[in-house]
Parts: C-alpha cells; sequence; structure tokens
C-alpha cells in the first residue's frame, strides 16, 4: 500500500482497518508524519514545493512499486498534495529544477492541468512512471482536487497513462512566463521529447506496462458540496447548488460568480443559500500575502453588486490557501463599512498588490481551521437573508 497527499493517513489508516493482515507492506507520505499502524511506514515530504524530503519519500514508493510480487496488488490511496509531496526528477533534472519550475508556473498563474502536465515530463514517478514499476495489480483509489476529476491530473496521474506530450509541456512554459524563465535542463529535456526521443516521454494508453493498473475517483468536490447543502437545509435555508465548476483568475471569476448569483437566486426563497465550487488561480504581480480564495472574497467585495444583508465566504477544503494560515476569508454587508473605520484602503488597492490577507486579517475575517488533512478543491457558500 502507498497512500500519499493530505488525506494520506487517513486513508491508510482506513484500508489497514479493512484489509487487516494482507497488507504485507505500507508507505504514507503526507504532510507531516501520520499515526499508522504496523507494517505501515510514515514520511513527510513538502508542499506546495517539493523538498529533498518530497524526494526521499518518492523514491521510497518507487522501490515498494517494484519490490511486489507478480501475484501481489499494489494499492495505490491518492488525495489533494501528492505531487509535490511525492517527487523523483527525471534523469538529468534536479530537484531544484523541479521547484524553481513549479515555482514559476504558479506565480504565472498556471492552473492544475497545466502545472501537471509540465510536471509529468520532468518526473520519474508522476505520468503513470509508478504504477509501471510495479510487476503485479495495481489498483488507485482517488480523493480528486481536480476540476473535472481527470485521474490523469491528480497527483500528475503517477498510475495512469499520460496523454499529454512533452510538446504540450513545452507550450506551458511558452504560455507561463516564456520558456526563458525556466531552468534550461527542464527546457532541454521538453525539447528533446518534442523531438521525438521516446525515452524521455511519460507511458501513454495501451502501454504493457500500465495494462494492470486500474483507478477510482472516491471523493470529489461535488461531495463537499453535497455536505454543505445538507447542513445548510437543516438550518432552515433554501439551497441552490451551482454545478458548474469555479474557474479561471480569482478575481475575474469572483466578478461573473457574484452576477450569476444574484441572477439565479433571484426567485430563491429566504434565507437562502448558494453553493459552488472549483478551483480558481491568481497570477502574483503584486508583493502582497494572500491565496486565491482570500483574493476571490477581496474581488466580490470589490464587485459590490450583492444585494445586503448578504455574507460570502470561499475557502480551500484543505483549510490552506496559498502560502498562509488561512484556509479562505469572508466578506458580509458590514465589511467595507468596517474596513472604513479601521482605516483600511479600498478593496482594490490590496487587489492591485495581491494582499487580500493584510486586508481580512486586519478585520478578523480570515477563515482559520487548520489543515483538515483532505482537499477537494475550493467551497463558495452565499447567504442571502
Amino acid at each position: 500500500m502507498i497512500a500519499a497527499g493530505k488525506a494520506a493517513g487517513a486513508m491508510a489508516r482506513s484500508a489497514a482497518a479493512l484489509f487487516g493482515s494482507r497488507v504485507l507492506a505500507g508507505l504514507t507520505i503526507g504532510p507531516s508524519p501520520a499515526d499508522v499502524p504496523a507494517p505501515l511506514e510514515s514520511c513527510a515530504g513538502g508542499h506546495p514545493l517539493p523538498t529533498e524530503a518530497s524526494e526521499r519519500a518518492g523514491r521510497r514508493a518507487l522501490a515498494l512499486a517494484g519490490s511486489i510480487g507478480a501475484d501481489d496488488m499494489l494499492l495505490v490511496l491518492l488525495s489533494g498534495g501528492a505531487s509535490a509531496l511525492m517527487a523523483v526528477p527525471a534523469d538529468g533534472i534536479t530537484l531544484d529544477d523541479k521547484r524553481r519550475t513549479t515555482e514559476t508556473l504558479l506565480r504565472s498563474g498556471a492552473d492544475i492541468h497545466a502545472l501537471n502536465t509540465a510536471r509529468k515530463h520532468l518526473s520519474a514517478i508522476k505520468g503513470g512512471w509508478l504504477a509501471a514499476r510495479a510487476p503485479g495489480l495495481c489498483r488507485t483509489l482517488a480523493v480528486s482536487d481536480v476540476v473535472g476529476d481527470d485521474l490523469s491530473a491528480i497527483a500528475s496521474g503517477p498510475t495512469v497513462a499520460d496523454q499529454t506530450t512533452c510538446a504540450d509541456a513545452l507550450d506551458v512554459l511558452r504560455r507561463f512566463g516564456g520558456v526563458d524563465a525556466y531552468p534550461r535542463a527542464v527546457v532541454d529535456r521538453l525539447e528533446r521529447g518534442s523531438r521525438g526521443e521516446r525515452e524521455v516521454e511519460t507511458p501513454k494508453p495501451h502501454d504493457a506496462r500500465l495494462s494492470r493498473a486500474t483507478s477510482t475517483v472516491i471523493g470529489s468536490r461535488r461531495d463537499a458540496m453535497q455536505g454543505a447543502a445538507l447542513e445548510a437545509t437543516s438550518r432552515g435555508y433554501h439551497v441552490l447548488r451551482l454545478d458548474d465548476a469555479v474557474v479561471g483568475e480569482a478575481r475575474s471569476a469572483a466578478r461573473s460568480h457574484l452576477r450569476a448569483v444574484v441572477a439565479r437566486a433571484a426567485d430563491l426563497g429566504r434565507p437562502a443559500c448558494v453553493v459552488s465550487s472549483g478551483e480558481t488561480t491568481v497570477h502574483v504581480t503584486g508583493r502582497g500575502k494572500g491565496g486565491r480564495n482570500q483574493e476571490f472574497a477581496l474581488a466580490v467585495l470589490a464587485e459590490g453588486a450583492a444585494p445586503p444583508p448578504f455574507a460570502f465566504a470561499s475557502a480551500g477544503t484543505d483549510g490552506i490557501d496559498g502560502p498562509t494560515d488561512a484556509a479562505g476569508a469572508i466578506v458580509d454587508a458590514t465589511t467595507l463599512a468596517r474596513a472604513q473605520a479601521a482605516g483600511l484602503a479600498a478593496p482594490a488597492r490590496y487587489l492591485d498588490d495581491n494582499d487580500a490577507y493584510t486586508f481580512f486579517d486586519a478585520l478578523g475575517d480570515l477563515i482559520r481551521t487548520g489543515p483538515t488533512d483532505t482537499n477537494v478543491g475550493d467551497l463558495q457558500l452565499f447567504l442571502l437573508a
């Protein structure tokens, strides 16, 4: 058994309780060491950027996969964050090359699909390579943090055939920062693959090495939405679920989302609760502090088109929003007045500097849950009285 991601400990404990003595060996890789029963081992990796610990964990996972017998099954349990927590650089690529590439893509506003397209082609474990190492059956169960639940994108698809190519990954670099912004070794590898050097490419569909590998999504953003909707209903709200994923640049998505909510909720009974989910991005141009959920909430406030009284929250289901200690933030009909009374500048000033954290921290309106040990993307709640 290999469990990797923010929910690694909980998933591994559940599987160990279910399978008991049939578990011959196992490894959990999470943000911190997990309390797991023997014979499972536990180690920690780095997030959101891979660390030396991530590489050690990844190499241990490859070794475990390669050690199983032809009649054994490798059970792989994946959840959000596994891409960074379990990392093995491809030949010719250093861990620092991968880190710099990931950091540049994140700062340039790359979404998870673009990010993973690049990461898979710089890795010896992602893009199907973990399953390719296992001589026996490989069964993957995944809790999805990816909009659309694409199994090849969850944790960068370590057990799933990769339909993207080195040429696709090179195009990602061109679109997000330009190739000159990335380490030369990274660009060289992707250019070699683009020229047809097969040993550089990831395993593709119908690759015989993946013929005994299967994968299933067992949890996603829709489960979080369902939980929120049921709780809101129990509290007397008229609930509307918006199933289309909230994606795109956070501040732009916030404006269109606000307009959609106001229009869709016009005929909804009061009090009303509109539930949505997804994952936005932030193109960082300022020097402030924040995350996509905090920026989303601040953009909703700056748009100023919600009928009072209202309250809106956007939060990461992992309890972590960007490089901060907050999961997200809340705005309501009193936020602007309280900000003015506190001597804060207009929300647009904080948006321009990507500094939503400073704005909301001054008002006590950050959502702080601490790490939740799972991740199914971001959740938004709009309450109208």
